[in-house]
């Protein structure tokens, strides 16, 4: 993403740890999205009394996407992410190898392995490299009820039950939904096609686009202007602030764990926390080292929209607007599709800079650097590591943890 401060590695800087979240790569819809626009193509069919215009491919239209998997587009796509990473942090990565963790869902596990098939890959075409043992270790953590894991939320029953962001999507789609609802049902006569309706055709632009092996665009794409696509990004961003960010109570508590894991990395100290972290993992050094260069961790989107918030990479934006889109530029760059997109990815790093005895922290979120607002980041967005620390007293104090079980 376009980035104010320059994304390269400031000049007089070494990296000395770059931890790396990602989301898994692209895939098919949940079982249960996949389910409904099957039945949504199928109402379609045996409704519609005619179909016109561009709305015409639809008549031979059979739908065929799967359900949760990655895609070949999704698999490269992490295979790329993970020679980006090696690229970056080469004179880390051509001696070190990384500390790999994966939460448990096949589709992220997945993605682990495939970024790691692009480290290795590119760190073998490295004539300078030092050799290594592949396939790496990785730790992979259950998904599931009962199970702590700072990289999948489900132990918040208070932050379960809300659908704060479901509650904002739908006033919005209240806006910009109708208009394209009524076009669609112009054009496909007898359908009675709901804004709800409308906007699932809209979904499987992107889902068949990254599901076509030769790249190209879904014919649904072309069904919608530039301008409404705008209004779907910001109806996705508008479910991700309110359902799992800063604009849900417990959204940033749900991230708390995974900055209390990241601040022992930093900082080469025992993890100190009590909400999501697994402590046994956390407690052995096989399972969570304390000394590691390069660690990589993956998760979902949800997920990384908690911990975004939880480190306040976001606190500037204003409360976003139920009812009157707005572009990255008005919320500080925040947007689904800027921020937790398919193989969506955090660096962290730790650097040791000339003329400063500190060491310092960045923080980039899809190649923009994040001014870090907490700690009085400098023109090049970097902060003291030990300020840093100091800034993320929500985490270290367990943020809302409390009032989870209320």
């Amino acid at each position: 993403m376009p980035s104010d401060i320059d994304a390269a590695v400031p000049l007089g800087c070494t990296v000395t740890l770059a931890q790396v979240l990602s989301r898994h790569g692209a895939r098919d819809p949940t079982l249960g999205r996949t389910i409904a626009y099957a039945a949504l193509v199928e109402r379609i069919h045996s409704s519609a009394t005619g179909f016109e215009g561009a709305l015409a491919f639809i008549k031979d239209y059979r739908y065929t996407l799967g359900a949760d998997h990655l895609t070949d587009f999704g698999r490269q796509e992490m295979v790329n992410s993970g020679v980006k990473y090696y690229t970056r942090y080469r004179q880390l990565a051509s001696s070190v190898t990384p500390f790999i963790r994966s939460a448990g869902q096949d589709r992220v596990v997945e993605s682990a392995l495939n970024w790691t098939q692009g480290f290795h890959a590119a760190r073998l075409r490295d004539k300078q490299a030092k050799p290594d043992t592949f396939p790496y270790e990785m730790v992979v953590i259950p998904e599931g009820s009962g199970i702590n894991n700072t990289l999948s939320h489900n132990l918040c029953p208070a932050f379960e039950s809300s659908d704060r962001g479901i509650s904002a999507q739908r006033t919005f789609a209240a806006v910009f939904a109708p208009p394209i609802t009524a076009r669609l049902n112009k054009g496909l006569p007898g359908t009675n096609l709901s804004d709800a309706d409308a906007i699932s055709l809209m979904d499987l632009c992107p889902y068949e686009t990254v599901a076509d092996d030769k790249g190209t665009l879904s014919p649904f794409c072309g069904l919608f202007t530039e301008d409404e696509w705008h209004s779907y990004d910001y109806y996705q961003s508008l479910g991700k602030w309110y359902g799992f960010g800063d604009g849900h109570p417990l959204g940033p508590t749900q991230g708390v764990g995974f900055v209390n894991e990241l601040v022992a990395r930093l900082t080469q100290t025992p993890v100190e926390d009590r909400t999501t972290t697994n402590r046994t993992l956390d407690g052995s050094p096989a399972t969570f080292p304390l000394d590691a260069q390069l660690y990589a961790d993956f998760s979902h989107d949800n997920d990384m929209a908690g911990v975004f918030a939880a480190l306040g990479l976001y606190e500037g934006t204003p409360p976003l607007s139920n009812t009157t889109k707005q572009d990255a530029a008005a919320t500080g760059g925040y947007a689904a599709g800027w921020t937790v997109p398919f193989g969506a990815r955090m660096y962290v790093e730790k650097l040791a800079c000339d003329g400063n005895p500190k060491e310092a922290v960045r923080v980039l979120v899809n190649d923009r650097v994040i001014p870090l607002r907490r700690c009085g980041a400098d023109s090049l967005g970097r902060c003291d590591l030990d300020r840093f620390v100091d800034s993320l007293a929500f985490a270290r104090s367990g943020g809302h943890w409390d009032q989870c079980f209320v």
